[in-house]
């Protein structure tokens, strides 16, 4: 299933289908380090918890579970990691003292603003008009080329019917240029339940330009345009920190229900710069009639599709003085209704894309168009990577959580029990 977003600022779900390959790069020599991040007051793990190596550009993120796997090439091996999280102190700890399943404690951050901060703006809507004013000084001004991981679900009540996960390379342009940012597949696998999901007449499709497009700052008409951004009411919440940053936490919502899409949620703003750190926001899908089968492109004439939940996150890391696009997810649940059939199907879609790694882009880097991902695409099926243990390599991901390893347990040995029937068809021992 395909979630994008459209310039009339709703989040669309396609259902068509294109079948595509993939290459798989080399592997280079590099160590790799586990563990957890917790809360130190209560142990609570943490997720979303930002680990990256400080003289590079390599990083990963923690799991639902606060775990993190982190693979660093050798030339790295001695350098210091950097363990963040909005509204926790930050954490350096060299490699050299990552034990074996090490576990990190963050304490929560205590952010007092100073009085000329919090008066620096009248209202909390100019603060955030002044942020979208002021992007192109603090997002990215060149191309940039990036690795990262993409993982998307598909849950039937609460059963894993897909599991899809990709490396993705993309060409990343700014703001100011004509040219569109460009996704590539490094490499894949998938396995879907197509029985499962096949009740609607349609095939659920996904793929990384869902998480690509919520990147707020380069695509702010999907939420915010100069129109839309005068029906929401904006207010100050409590200030929090990020990386030791102070940053501005603004409450936002609709004033009435002017718009056919309405969002509710919280921008944070770092206060030196004014440039966006997070975003996490929700589609407002209270009125059911309004928002019947809002989140779809396509669909069979006696199908209708509700929203349950709508969720979304954006993130961005700052480097020298710019702030580039980190990590997003997006999180649906919606029921599909089809008319002379007794019970409803209620399905989960979860995807998040984490950039591992990026460079600035030299000038002869390209991604041809007959590697480029269209933002309709669905990747094909590749089970058999699921029986690989060294399948990603050096690649760095987001360390399954424990639904997503049982998930990948039971592709293993639907994988191991196809083998057997094989080898019994053709008399093999």
């Amino acid at each position: 299933m395909k979630a994008i977003l459209h310039k009339n600022q709703s989040i669309m779900v396609w259902f068509t289908m294109l079948i595509i390959t993939f290459n798989i790069s080399a592997q280079n020599t590099y160590k790799e380090f586990s563990g957890k991040v917790v809360d130190f007051k209560n142990n609570r793990a943490l997720e979303s918890a930002s680990l990256s190596v400080n003289n590079a550009n390599i990083s990963t993120i923690t799991n639902s579970e606060g775990e993190f796997i982190l693979k660093v090439p050798e030339q790295f091996s001695d350098s210091k990691v950097i363990i963040s999280l909005l509204g926790f102190n930050t954490r350096i700890i060299p490699l050299s003292e990552f034990t074996e399943d090490i576990k990190i404690e963050l304490n929560e951050a205590v952010t007092q603003l100073s009085a000329v901060s919090i008066n620096a703006y009248k209202n909390a809507e100019t603060l955030v008009k002044k942020v979208f004013e002021d992007q192109n000084k603090n997002t990215q001004d060149e191309s940039v080329y990036m690795t990262a991981f993409y993982r998307e679900t598909i849950k039937r009540r609460s059963r894993n019917v897909s599991l899809t996960e990709a490396v993705v390379n993309i060409l990343k342009q700014p703001r100011t240029s004509s040219q569109r940012d460009a996704i590539k597949l490094g490499k894949a696998r998938k396995s879907t339940d197509y029985k499962r999901l096949d009740t609607v007449s349609v095939k659920l499709q996904g793929g990384p330009f869902s998480t690509v497009y919520l990147d707020m700052m380069k695509y702010p008409e999907y939420i915010f345009t100069e129109e839309s951004i005068k029906t929401y009411s904006f207010s100050f919440d409590a200030p929090t920190t990020i990386n030791n940053r102070n940053v501005y936490v603004i409450n936002f919502g609709p004033k009435n229900n002017s718009l056919n899409v309405n969002y509710n949620g919280k921008l944070f703003i770092d206060v030196e710069s004014l440039a966006l750190v997070s975003a996490k926001y929700a589609l407002d899908v209270s009125d059911r009639d309004r928002s019947k089968n809002l989140l779809v492109r396509k669909k069979p004439r006696d199908v209708n599709v509700y929203p349950l939940e709508a969720n979304y996150r954006v993130d961005y890391k700052l480097k020298g003085d710019k702030w580039y696009y980190s990590y997003s997810n997006l999180s649906l649940k919606f029921v599909v209704n089809k008319k002379r059939q007794l019970f409803n199907k209620v399905y989960t879609l979860s995807s998040e894309m984490a950039v591992t790694d990026w460079e600035i882009s030299p000038s002869d880097v390209i991604i041809r168009n007959r590697d480029r991902l269209r933002p309709t695409v669905i990747i094909a099926d590749a089970i058999s990577g699921f029986s690989d243990p060294d399948f990603w390599g050096e690649y760095n991901l987001i360390e399954p959580d424990k639904s997503i390893e049982s998930a990948i347990e039971k592709i293993q040995k639907n994988i191991e029990r196809e083998k057997e029937r094989e080898e019994r068809k053709n008399g093999t021992p």
